[in-house]
Protein backbone atom coordinates (compact mmCIF):
# COMPACT_ATOMS: atom_id res chain seq x y z
CA UNK A 1 0.00 0.00 0.00
CA UNK A 2 2.69 2.84 0.82
CA UNK A 3 4.56 1.43 -2.50
CA UNK A 4 1.15 2.45 -4.52
CA UNK A 5 1.05 5.39 -2.60
CA UNK A 6 4.81 6.29 -2.55
CA UNK A 7 4.19 6.04 -6.78
CA UNK A 8 1.28 8.36 -6.81
CA UNK A 9 2.91 11.36 -5.03
CA UNK A 10 6.39 10.53 -7.37
CA UNK A 11 3.93 11.33 -10.27
CA UNK A 12 2.34 14.55 -9.33
CA UNK A 13 3.39 17.87 -9.87
CA UNK A 14 6.87 19.50 -8.50
CA UNK A 15 4.70 22.28 -7.12
CA UNK A 16 3.79 22.07 -3.50
CA UNK A 17 -0.14 21.11 -2.88
CA UNK A 18 -1.84 23.14 -0.57
CA UNK A 19 -5.22 22.46 1.14
CA UNK A 20 -7.81 24.81 0.48
CA UNK A 21 -9.08 27.21 3.43
CA UNK A 22 -13.11 26.44 3.54
CA UNK A 23 -14.21 29.91 2.92
CA UNK A 24 -11.67 31.43 1.60
CA UNK A 25 -11.98 34.70 -0.99
CA UNK A 26 -13.06 33.16 -4.31
CA UNK A 27 -11.64 29.58 -3.95
CA UNK A 28 -15.15 28.57 -5.51
CA UNK A 29 -14.10 30.37 -8.83
CA UNK A 30 -10.63 29.36 -8.45
CA UNK A 31 -10.76 25.63 -8.19
CA UNK A 32 -12.96 23.33 -9.92
CA UNK A 33 -14.97 20.62 -7.54
CA UNK A 34 -12.63 18.10 -8.50
CA UNK A 35 -9.60 19.55 -8.68
CA UNK A 36 -10.71 20.61 -4.38
CA UNK A 37 -11.51 16.77 -3.76
CA UNK A 38 -8.03 15.86 -5.67
CA UNK A 39 -5.94 18.41 -3.25
CA UNK A 40 -8.03 17.43 -0.54
CA UNK A 41 -7.99 13.75 -0.75
CA UNK A 42 -3.98 13.95 -2.25
CA UNK A 43 -3.04 16.18 1.20
CA UNK A 44 -4.99 13.26 3.85
CA UNK A 45 -3.00 11.15 2.41
CA UNK A 46 0.59 12.82 2.69
CA UNK A 47 -0.51 14.08 5.96
CA UNK A 48 -1.59 10.53 6.99
CA UNK A 49 1.83 9.32 6.78
CA UNK A 50 3.20 11.88 8.31
CA UNK A 51 1.71 11.01 11.69
CA UNK A 52 1.98 7.92 10.99
CA UNK A 53 -1.22 6.23 10.43
CA UNK A 54 -2.81 8.30 13.74
CA UNK A 55 -6.10 9.15 12.51
CA UNK A 56 -7.25 11.57 15.25
CA UNK A 57 -4.32 13.72 15.17
CA UNK A 58 -4.65 13.53 11.38
CA UNK A 59 -8.10 14.97 11.36
CA UNK A 60 -7.07 17.32 13.59
CA UNK A 61 -5.10 19.02 11.38
CA UNK A 62 -7.09 18.50 8.43
CA UNK A 63 -9.70 20.68 9.66
CA UNK A 64 -8.03 23.39 11.87
CA UNK A 65 -8.90 25.94 9.21
CA UNK A 66 -12.49 25.05 8.62
CA UNK A 67 -14.65 27.35 10.10
CA UNK A 68 -16.84 25.26 12.90
CA UNK A 69 -19.00 27.41 15.10
CA UNK A 70 -19.02 24.85 18.13
CA UNK A 71 -19.34 21.23 19.34
CA UNK A 72 -22.70 21.23 19.55
CA UNK A 73 -23.54 17.80 21.57
CA UNK A 74 -21.65 19.67 24.77
CA UNK A 75 -22.52 22.32 24.63
CA UNK A 76 -23.56 23.73 27.46
CA UNK A 77 -25.53 27.26 29.32
CA UNK A 78 -22.98 28.45 32.32
CA UNK A 79 -24.36 31.75 33.26
CA UNK A 80 -27.49 34.30 32.00
CA UNK A 81 -26.47 38.20 32.62
CA UNK A 82 -28.88 41.60 31.93
CA UNK A 83 -28.71 44.68 30.84
CA UNK A 84 -31.49 47.01 30.86
CA UNK A 85 -31.58 49.97 28.21
CA UNK A 86 -33.93 52.75 28.21
CA UNK A 87 -36.01 54.78 25.54
CA UNK A 88 -35.19 52.53 22.93
CA UNK A 89 -38.16 53.68 22.66
CA UNK A 90 -39.45 51.57 25.98
CA UNK A 91 -37.33 50.15 28.76
CA UNK A 92 -35.88 46.95 27.43
CA UNK A 93 -33.82 44.30 29.64
CA UNK A 94 -30.90 42.93 26.79
CA UNK A 95 -30.24 39.05 28.06
CA UNK A 96 -26.94 37.24 27.69
CA UNK A 97 -26.31 33.62 27.76
CA UNK A 98 -22.93 31.91 28.19
CA UNK A 99 -21.85 28.89 27.17
CA UNK A 100 -18.82 26.35 27.84
CA UNK A 101 -17.43 26.73 24.38
CA UNK A 102 -17.39 30.78 24.48
CA UNK A 103 -20.39 31.17 22.35
CA UNK A 104 -22.96 34.04 23.21
CA UNK A 105 -27.16 33.83 23.22
CA UNK A 106 -28.74 37.04 23.13
CA UNK A 107 -32.66 37.29 23.83
CA UNK A 108 -34.50 40.36 25.06
CA UNK A 109 -37.64 40.72 27.91
CA UNK A 110 -40.58 42.62 26.95
CA UNK A 111 -40.67 45.99 26.72
CA UNK A 112 -41.99 47.72 29.71
CA UNK A 113 -41.60 44.52 31.87
CA UNK A 114 -39.08 43.31 34.99
CA UNK A 115 -35.28 41.57 33.63
CA UNK A 116 -37.07 39.51 36.93
CA UNK A 117 -39.03 37.44 35.23
CA UNK A 118 -35.67 36.34 33.34
CA UNK A 119 -33.84 36.40 35.81
CA UNK A 120 -36.07 33.67 37.57
CA UNK A 121 -35.47 30.93 35.20
CA UNK A 122 -31.48 30.73 35.41
CA UNK A 123 -31.56 28.13 37.65
CA UNK A 124 -33.68 25.99 35.08
CA UNK A 125 -30.90 27.21 32.41
CA UNK A 126 -27.68 26.00 34.04
CA UNK A 127 -25.82 22.79 32.77
CA UNK A 128 -28.13 22.31 30.33
CA UNK A 129 -27.86 22.37 26.09
CA UNK A 130 -29.30 25.06 24.82
CA UNK A 131 -29.90 23.12 20.90
CA UNK A 132 -32.59 21.41 22.75
CA UNK A 133 -34.96 24.42 22.48
CA UNK A 134 -38.28 23.36 22.56
CA UNK A 135 -37.29 20.80 25.40
CA UNK A 136 -36.24 23.96 27.79
CA UNK A 137 -39.23 25.93 26.61
CA UNK A 138 -41.46 23.15 27.98
CA UNK A 139 -39.77 23.71 30.76
CA UNK A 140 -39.58 27.10 31.59
CA UNK A 141 -43.17 27.83 29.83
CA UNK A 142 -44.72 27.77 33.24
CA UNK A 143 -43.27 31.01 34.58
CA UNK A 144 -45.05 32.37 31.28
CA UNK A 145 -48.14 34.47 30.83
CA UNK A 146 -50.10 37.00 29.13
CA UNK A 147 -48.51 40.37 28.49
CA UNK A 148 -45.36 41.46 30.31
CA UNK A 149 -45.54 38.57 32.57
CA UNK A 150 -44.18 36.36 29.05
CA UNK A 151 -40.97 38.52 28.85
CA UNK A 152 -38.71 36.00 30.84
CA UNK A 153 -39.46 32.87 28.80
CA UNK A 154 -39.88 34.52 25.54
CA UNK A 155 -36.44 36.08 25.98
CA UNK A 156 -34.68 32.89 26.86
CA UNK A 157 -36.14 31.59 24.03
CA UNK A 158 -35.20 33.47 21.33
CA UNK A 159 -31.19 33.54 23.32
CA UNK A 160 -31.69 29.72 22.66
CA UNK A 161 -32.56 30.07 19.10
CA UNK A 162 -29.50 32.33 18.65
CA UNK A 163 -26.90 30.13 20.54
CA UNK A 164 -28.68 27.03 18.52
CA UNK A 165 -28.17 28.65 14.97
CA UNK A 166 -24.49 29.64 16.12
CA UNK A 167 -23.54 26.08 17.36
CA UNK A 168 -24.90 25.04 14.00
CA UNK A 169 -23.43 27.51 11.56
CA UNK A 170 -26.76 28.26 10.27
CA UNK A 171 -29.51 31.53 10.71
CA UNK A 172 -32.53 31.03 12.74
CA UNK A 173 -34.98 30.93 10.29
CA UNK A 174 -33.42 27.94 8.90
CA UNK A 175 -34.08 25.44 12.32
CA UNK A 176 -37.56 26.52 11.88
CA UNK A 177 -38.23 25.11 8.78
CA UNK A 178 -36.63 27.72 5.97
CA UNK A 179 -37.62 30.68 4.52
CA UNK A 180 -40.72 32.54 2.31
CA UNK A 181 -39.17 35.60 1.79
CA UNK A 182 -35.31 37.28 2.15
CA UNK A 183 -37.09 40.49 3.05
CA UNK A 184 -39.35 40.83 5.61
CA UNK A 185 -42.04 43.83 5.10
CA UNK A 186 -41.91 47.04 7.87
CA UNK A 187 -44.77 48.91 9.50
CA UNK A 188 -43.62 52.41 10.96
CA UNK A 189 -45.76 53.14 13.87
CA UNK A 190 -46.26 57.01 14.10
CA UNK A 191 -47.37 58.32 17.68
CA UNK A 192 -50.21 60.63 17.38
CA UNK A 193 -49.08 64.82 17.47
CA UNK A 194 -51.59 67.55 18.35
CA UNK A 195 -52.97 68.38 14.60
CA UNK A 196 -53.94 66.45 11.88
CA UNK A 197 -51.76 68.50 9.22
CA UNK A 198 -48.79 68.53 11.11
CA UNK A 199 -49.11 64.67 11.94
CA UNK A 200 -49.70 64.13 8.17
CA UNK A 201 -46.16 65.94 7.09
CA UNK A 202 -44.91 63.73 9.83
CA UNK A 203 -46.31 60.33 7.93
CA UNK A 204 -44.75 61.60 4.63
CA UNK A 205 -41.37 63.35 5.63
CA UNK A 206 -40.14 60.80 8.73
CA UNK A 207 -42.03 57.54 6.81
CA UNK A 208 -42.83 57.41 3.35
CA UNK A 209 -39.73 59.24 2.35
CA UNK A 210 -37.49 56.95 4.37
CA UNK A 211 -39.02 54.32 2.27
CA UNK A 212 -41.47 52.45 4.20
CA UNK A 213 -44.72 51.44 2.48
CA UNK A 214 -47.09 50.33 5.28
CA UNK A 215 -47.76 52.80 8.12
CA UNK A 216 -49.72 52.74 11.03
CA UNK A 217 -51.00 55.80 13.38
CA UNK A 218 -52.53 56.55 16.69
CA UNK A 219 -56.12 58.59 16.94
CA UNK A 220 -58.39 57.85 19.88
CA UNK A 221 -60.72 60.26 21.83
CA UNK A 222 -57.88 61.86 23.87
CA UNK A 223 -57.58 64.03 20.72
CA UNK A 224 -61.26 65.22 21.02
CA UNK A 225 -61.80 64.91 25.22
CA UNK A 226 -61.44 68.87 25.44
CA UNK A 227 -64.37 69.35 22.75
CA UNK A 228 -67.70 69.89 24.19
CA UNK A 229 -69.84 67.14 23.49
CA UNK A 230 -67.67 65.09 21.71
CA UNK A 231 -67.70 61.90 25.01
CA UNK A 232 -70.41 60.84 27.36
CA UNK A 233 -69.42 59.67 30.62
CA UNK A 234 -66.02 60.69 30.65
CA UNK A 235 -65.53 63.87 32.90
CA UNK A 236 -64.83 61.82 35.56
CA UNK A 237 -61.75 59.49 33.88
CA UNK A 238 -58.47 60.75 32.94
CA UNK A 239 -58.77 60.46 29.46
CA UNK A 240 -55.93 62.41 28.13
CA UNK A 241 -53.27 60.43 30.80
CA UNK A 242 -53.27 56.74 31.65
CA UNK A 243 -51.87 56.47 35.00
CA UNK A 244 -50.86 52.94 34.97
CA UNK A 245 -49.03 53.18 38.38
CA UNK A 246 -52.34 53.96 40.01
CA UNK A 247 -51.32 57.83 40.84
CA UNK A 248 -53.95 60.37 40.41
CA UNK A 249 -56.63 58.22 39.45
CA UNK A 250 -60.34 59.98 38.60
CA UNK A 251 -63.13 60.03 40.77
CA UNK A 252 -63.67 56.21 39.08
CA UNK A 253 -60.50 54.72 39.24
CA UNK A 254 -57.22 54.62 36.91
CA UNK A 255 -58.48 54.89 33.76
CA UNK A 256 -55.50 53.13 32.05
CA UNK A 257 -56.37 50.08 33.96
CA UNK A 258 -59.64 49.90 33.61
CA UNK A 259 -60.96 47.49 30.49
CA UNK A 260 -62.57 49.68 27.92
CA UNK A 261 -65.98 48.44 28.08
CA UNK A 262 -66.23 48.79 31.86
CA UNK A 263 -65.11 52.84 31.31
CA UNK A 264 -68.78 52.95 29.84
CA UNK A 265 -67.50 55.70 28.02
CA UNK A 266 -69.49 56.89 24.68
CA UNK A 267 -68.57 58.89 21.88
CA UNK A 268 -70.95 61.28 20.74
CA UNK A 269 -71.76 62.17 16.48
CA UNK A 270 -69.67 65.19 17.12
CA UNK A 271 -66.84 63.49 18.82
CA UNK A 272 -67.11 60.88 15.80
CA UNK A 273 -67.18 63.56 12.57
CA UNK A 274 -63.87 64.66 14.47
CA UNK A 275 -61.98 61.75 14.39
CA UNK A 276 -63.09 60.82 11.41
CA UNK A 277 -61.82 64.33 10.00
CA UNK A 278 -58.80 63.39 11.55
CA UNK A 279 -58.14 60.29 9.67
CA UNK A 280 -59.41 61.88 6.37
CA UNK A 281 -56.82 64.61 6.66
CA UNK A 282 -53.84 62.01 7.42
CA UNK A 283 -55.60 59.51 4.29
CA UNK A 284 -55.47 62.41 1.81
CA UNK A 285 -51.44 63.21 2.70
CA UNK A 286 -50.59 59.35 2.47
CA UNK A 287 -52.73 58.55 -0.32
CA UNK A 288 -54.81 55.19 -0.87
CA UNK A 289 -51.41 53.20 -2.58
CA UNK A 290 -50.29 52.31 0.79
CA UNK A 291 -51.81 50.35 3.57
CA UNK A 292 -52.18 52.09 6.84
CA UNK A 293 -53.32 50.53 9.85
CA UNK A 294 -54.91 52.30 13.50
CA UNK A 295 -54.34 51.62 17.16
CA UNK A 296 -54.76 53.65 20.42
CA UNK A 297 -58.51 54.28 20.12
CA UNK A 298 -59.23 54.60 24.09
CA UNK A 299 -61.57 53.04 26.38
CA UNK A 300 -65.35 53.20 25.31
CA UNK A 301 -67.95 50.77 25.23
CA UNK A 302 -68.63 48.00 22.46
CA UNK A 303 -71.10 50.11 20.77
CA UNK A 304 -68.94 53.30 20.52
CA UNK A 305 -66.08 50.41 18.72
CA UNK A 306 -68.59 49.59 16.17
CA UNK A 307 -70.00 53.26 15.40
CA UNK A 308 -66.10 53.99 14.98
CA UNK A 309 -65.67 51.33 12.77
CA UNK A 310 -68.63 52.99 10.75
CA UNK A 311 -67.48 56.45 10.86
CA UNK A 312 -64.03 55.68 9.32
CA UNK A 313 -64.71 52.72 7.43
CA UNK A 314 -64.47 54.88 4.05
CA UNK A 315 -61.05 55.66 4.47
CA UNK A 316 -59.98 51.53 4.23
CA UNK A 317 -57.21 51.01 7.28
CA UNK A 318 -55.85 48.32 7.11
CA UNK A 319 -56.97 47.22 10.41
CA UNK A 320 -58.34 48.69 13.80
CA UNK A 321 -55.99 47.23 16.63
CA UNK A 322 -57.15 46.30 19.45
CA UNK A 323 -60.64 48.31 20.27
CA UNK A 324 -61.13 46.70 23.44
CA UNK A 325 -59.12 43.26 25.02
CA UNK A 326 -58.23 40.21 23.41
CA UNK A 327 -59.71 38.15 26.33
CA UNK A 328 -63.42 38.91 25.09
CA UNK A 329 -63.66 36.69 22.34
CA UNK A 330 -67.61 37.02 22.00
CA UNK A 331 -67.69 40.52 22.23
CA UNK A 332 -64.33 40.93 19.64
CA UNK A 333 -66.79 38.79 16.83
CA UNK A 334 -69.97 41.27 17.55
CA UNK A 335 -68.04 44.03 16.55
CA UNK A 336 -65.87 41.97 13.21
CA UNK A 337 -69.47 40.95 12.25
CA UNK A 338 -70.66 44.51 12.23
CA UNK A 339 -68.02 46.56 10.78
CA UNK A 340 -66.17 46.33 7.30
CA UNK A 341 -62.72 47.13 8.08
CA UNK A 342 -60.70 44.68 9.03
CA UNK A 343 -60.07 44.32 13.23
CA UNK A 344 -56.71 42.72 14.94
CA UNK A 345 -55.48 42.07 18.26
CA UNK A 346 -53.20 39.50 19.82
CA UNK A 347 -49.96 41.51 21.57
CA UNK A 348 -50.93 40.93 25.17
CA UNK A 349 -51.19 37.01 24.20
CA UNK A 350 -48.88 33.80 25.71
CA UNK A 351 -48.74 31.07 23.94
CA UNK A 352 -51.13 29.63 21.04
CA UNK A 353 -54.36 28.37 23.03
CA UNK A 354 -55.70 31.58 23.32
CA UNK A 355 -54.84 32.44 19.50
CA UNK A 356 -57.03 29.29 18.44
CA UNK A 357 -59.84 30.31 20.58
CA UNK A 358 -60.01 33.70 18.35
CA UNK A 359 -59.54 31.80 15.14
CA UNK A 360 -61.72 29.49 15.53
CA UNK A 361 -64.47 31.80 17.04
CA UNK A 362 -63.78 33.66 13.35
CA UNK A 363 -63.47 36.92 15.87
CA UNK A 364 -61.21 38.61 14.01
CA UNK A 365 -59.97 39.28 10.48
CA UNK A 366 -55.68 39.36 11.37
CA UNK A 367 -54.07 37.99 14.28
CA UNK A 368 -51.42 40.45 15.96
CA UNK A 369 -48.62 38.47 18.51
CA UNK A 370 -45.91 39.91 20.11
CA UNK A 371 -43.04 37.37 20.22
CA UNK A 372 -41.74 38.90 23.12
CA UNK A 373 -45.38 37.37 25.04
CA UNK A 374 -46.50 35.06 22.76
CA UNK A 375 -44.06 32.17 23.26
CA UNK A 376 -41.11 33.50 21.17
CA UNK A 377 -39.89 31.96 17.73
CA UNK A 378 -41.10 28.58 17.58
CA UNK A 379 -44.46 29.07 19.47
CA UNK A 380 -44.98 32.62 16.96
CA UNK A 381 -44.72 30.22 14.16
CA UNK A 382 -47.17 27.44 15.11
CA UNK A 383 -49.87 30.30 16.02
CA UNK A 384 -49.37 31.66 12.43
CA UNK A 385 -49.26 28.61 10.60
CA UNK A 386 -52.69 27.95 12.81
CA UNK A 387 -54.06 31.05 11.77
CA UNK A 388 -52.82 30.23 8.06
CA UNK A 389 -54.93 27.00 7.60
CA UNK A 390 -58.05 28.81 8.84
CA UNK A 391 -57.41 31.82 6.23
CA UNK A 392 -56.53 34.29 8.86
CA UNK A 393 -53.07 36.84 8.61
CA UNK A 394 -50.42 37.84 10.87
CA UNK A 395 -49.14 40.73 11.26
CA UNK A 396 -46.42 41.21 14.22
CA UNK A 397 -46.32 43.68 17.26
CA UNK A 398 -43.00 45.40 18.01
CA UNK A 399 -41.57 47.83 20.38
CA UNK A 400 -37.94 46.74 21.68
CA UNK A 401 -34.34 46.91 20.56
CA UNK A 402 -32.52 45.31 17.63
CA UNK A 403 -32.11 41.82 19.18
CA UNK A 404 -36.09 41.25 19.54
CA UNK A 405 -36.43 42.92 16.14
CA UNK A 406 -34.05 40.04 14.23
CA UNK A 407 -35.83 37.64 16.39
CA UNK A 408 -38.96 38.76 14.73
CA UNK A 409 -37.65 38.82 11.21
CA UNK A 410 -36.70 34.89 11.58
CA UNK A 411 -40.05 34.19 12.51
CA UNK A 412 -41.49 36.63 9.76
CA UNK A 413 -39.32 34.88 7.11
CA UNK A 414 -40.35 31.53 8.13
CA UNK A 415 -43.88 32.07 8.02
CA UNK A 416 -46.26 31.98 4.84
CA UNK A 417 -48.82 33.86 6.41
CA UNK A 418 -47.03 36.79 7.46
CA UNK A 419 -48.25 40.35 6.13
CA UNK A 420 -45.92 42.81 8.18
CA UNK A 421 -43.44 43.51 11.55
CA UNK A 422 -44.00 46.88 13.32
CA UNK A 423 -41.19 49.09 14.00
CA UNK A 424 -41.45 51.79 17.17
CA UNK A 425 -37.80 53.09 16.68
CA UNK A 426 -37.68 54.52 13.41
CA UNK A 427 -36.58 58.54 15.13
CA UNK A 428 -33.95 56.65 17.60
CA UNK A 429 -30.80 57.62 16.20
CA UNK A 430 -28.97 55.21 18.13
CA UNK A 431 -31.33 52.33 17.88
CA UNK A 432 -29.86 50.47 15.20
CA UNK A 433 -26.43 50.95 16.27
CA UNK A 434 -27.11 48.72 19.61
CA UNK A 435 -25.83 45.48 17.38
CA UNK A 436 -23.66 45.04 14.37
CA UNK A 437 -24.78 42.78 11.53
CA UNK A 438 -23.52 41.78 7.95
CA UNK A 439 -26.86 43.23 6.90
CA UNK A 440 -28.56 47.12 7.81
CA UNK A 441 -31.26 46.20 10.08
CA UNK A 442 -33.91 48.05 7.82
CA UNK A 443 -33.60 48.95 4.11
CA UNK A 444 -36.32 50.94 2.37
CA UNK A 445 -39.19 49.74 4.56
CA UNK A 446 -38.08 46.29 4.54
CA UNK A 447 -35.40 44.23 6.98
CA UNK A 448 -33.36 41.78 4.94
CA UNK A 449 -33.01 38.52 6.66
CA UNK A 450 -29.91 37.51 7.53
CA UNK A 451 -27.60 34.92 6.36
CA UNK A 452 -25.54 34.88 9.25
CA UNK A 453 -25.79 32.15 12.27
CA UNK A 454 -28.53 32.53 14.58
CA UNK A 455 -29.92 35.20 14.82
CA UNK A 456 -27.04 37.25 12.58
CA UNK A 457 -26.46 39.65 14.97
CA UNK A 458 -24.28 40.73 17.89
CA UNK A 459 -24.86 43.40 20.79
CA UNK A 460 -22.42 46.25 20.59
CA UNK A 461 -21.92 47.28 24.26
CA UNK A 462 -20.96 50.37 24.21
CA UNK A 463 -23.78 51.68 22.72
CA UNK A 464 -25.68 49.72 25.06
CA UNK A 465 -23.86 51.21 28.13
CA UNK A 466 -24.49 54.56 26.85
CA UNK A 467 -28.00 54.35 27.37
CA UNK A 468 -28.18 51.85 30.35
CA UNK A 469 -31.20 51.85 33.14
CA UNK A 470 -30.09 54.76 35.46
CA UNK A 471 -28.62 52.59 38.81
CA UNK A 472 -28.13 49.66 36.30
CA UNK A 473 -25.31 47.51 35.50
CA UNK A 474 -23.96 46.22 32.77
CA UNK A 475 -24.31 42.47 32.67
CA UNK A 476 -23.39 41.85 36.09
CA UNK A 477 -22.75 38.90 38.04
CA UNK A 478 -26.70 37.08 38.82
CA UNK A 479 -25.28 34.61 41.39
CA UNK A 480 -28.36 35.18 42.98
CA UNK A 481 -30.43 33.36 40.76
CA UNK A 482 -28.52 30.29 40.64
CA UNK A 483 -30.20 27.99 43.09
CA UNK A 484 -33.22 26.50 42.25
CA UNK A 485 -35.61 26.78 45.17
CA UNK A 486 -39.34 25.87 44.34
CA UNK A 487 -40.75 22.52 42.71
CA UNK A 488 -42.00 23.14 39.29
CA UNK A 489 -43.68 19.64 38.93
CA UNK A 490 -47.39 21.03 37.13
CA UNK A 491 -48.78 17.61 37.95
CA UNK A 492 -48.99 14.96 40.79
Amino acid sequence: MKKRLQNLLDNLPAKKVVLPEIGSPGDSLRDSRRDFFRKATLGGLTLGMAFDGKVDREMEFLTQKVNRSSNPTDLKITDLRIATVVKAPMTCPIIRIDTNQGLVGWGEVRDGASPNYALMLKSRLLGENPCNVERIFKKIKQFGTHSRGAGGVCGVEMALWDLAGKAYGVPAYQLLGGKYRDEVRVYADTPAVSTPAEFAQRMKKDRMDKGYTFLKMDFGIQMIADIPGALIGAKDWFVKKQWSDGSNRAKLGDYGMTQHQFTAIQITDKGLEAMAEYVSQVRDAVGYEIPMAADHFGHFDVNSAIRLGHAIEKYQLAWLEDLIPWQHTDRWRQITDAINTPTLTGEDIYLKEEFIKLIDANAVDMIHPDLASSGGLLETKKIGDYAQEHGVPMAMHFAGTPISFMANVHCAAATENFIALEHHSVDIPWWEGMVKSTKPIVVDGFAPVPEAPGLGIEVVEEVVKAHLKPGTKMFAPTDEWNEKDSWDREWS
